[in-house]
């Protein structure tokens, strides 16, 4: 079944639109992605693994994968809950991981516009690095989307960006060329920019999400000197407002606007993603948290822009 629903919104482009698989914990509604989710399984025994960080319950082993289980009551609420036989595996696949969630129940799937999703206040989102991506309105309720990336990046930092990929690129000159970044996780977008100004890209501009970033294009189009204020674009494809193959069809919709190298840089790159982003004029694609890739990448796209 789980499928069938993913099938419908990957077959469409550019529609801001997400779906949203609704799941408790103590009776509280939180929310993840539906192209986040690979599958739900009843929850099954689980090994332990010594000197884990607290909210990893451990591995176990469906279909020859041995998979980790992050106990999701346990990270959130700090405290050990009671582990029940009807409680659910929601597996994800994202940063190219599988990683198994323990939830209570799995209430159902909303479709929403990516309008409908609103930023947390910060104190409900626990100040600026807090794990509530945003607050969205499914039908009656509200639905708390969690940050699962921030949540994986704080339980194993290894598996998110790397400042030692930039390091191994060795010295590099200084460029003023203006790159503009969408990015809704404040953690991501601050290692994002960091890793920029190292490798010598130190014209940055970061905006929350694509309906920013959008607006930023419009108050400098019709500019002689278009180049001084945006020659690239970096856009996340996850965001509230507006996402990021949304922000990709209306740039390359645009005649003023679509010369502009447009890159991907995601958690959510599969093939049928990447397939999306190609139908949309992405001029490349690639998966969190490969930072040095980015680096390169930008390099080429610029390069190849300026040889032309």
């Amino acid at each position: 079944m789980l499928a069938e629903d993913k099938r419908g919104i990957l077959l469409e482009s550019g529609t801001n639109e997400i779906e949203v698989m609704e799941f408790t914990i103590n009776d509280s509604l939180y929310g993840i992605n539906v192209a986040k989710v690979k599958e739900i399984l009843v929850s099954q025994p689980v090994k332990p693994m010594p000197h884990a960080h607290p909210a990893v319950e451990g591995i176990f082993k469906p279909r020859d994968q041995v998979i980790t289980v992050v106990d999701l009551p346990q990270y959130l609420l700090s405290e050990p809950g009671e582990k029940k036989p009807k409680d659910l595996f929601i597996v994800t696949n994202f940063n190219k991981m599988n990683i198994a969630f323990r939830v209570h129940t799995v209430v159902g799937i909303s479709r929403i516009s990516w309008k409908s999703i609103q930023k947390p206040d910060k104190t409900v989102a626990g100040g600026n690095e807090g794990i509530a991506t945003g607050i969205a309105q499914c039908g009656e309720d509200l639905v708390t989307i969690l940050d699962f990336e921030k949540i994986v990046a704080e339980i194993a930092p290894e598996t998110t960006i790397q400042m030692s990929e930039i390091e191994r690129l060795g010295h590099r000159e200084r460029s003023d060329a203006a790159i503009v970044v969408a990015e809704d996780s404040v953690l991501l977008s601050k290692m994002i920019e960091e890793a920029l100004h190292k490798s010598g890209y130190v014209n940055t501009r970061m905006f929350p999400d694509g309906q920013a970033l959008w607006n930023y294009l419009n108050e400098v189009r019709g500019k002689k000197n278009l180049e001084d204020y945006v020659s690239l674009v970096i856009t996340d494809i996850e965001m509230p407002q507006m996402d990021g193959h949304r922000l990709t069809k209306l740039i390359k919709d645009d005649k003023e606007l679509k010369h502009l190298p447009l890159i991907i840089f995601s958690s959510l790159i599969t093939e049928e993603m990447r397939q999306k982003g190609k139908e949309l004029g992405a001029d490349e694609q690639m998966s969190k948290p490969e930072i040095g890739h980015l680096v390169q990448v930008i390099d080429h796209l610029l390069e190849e822009k300026h040889s032309k």
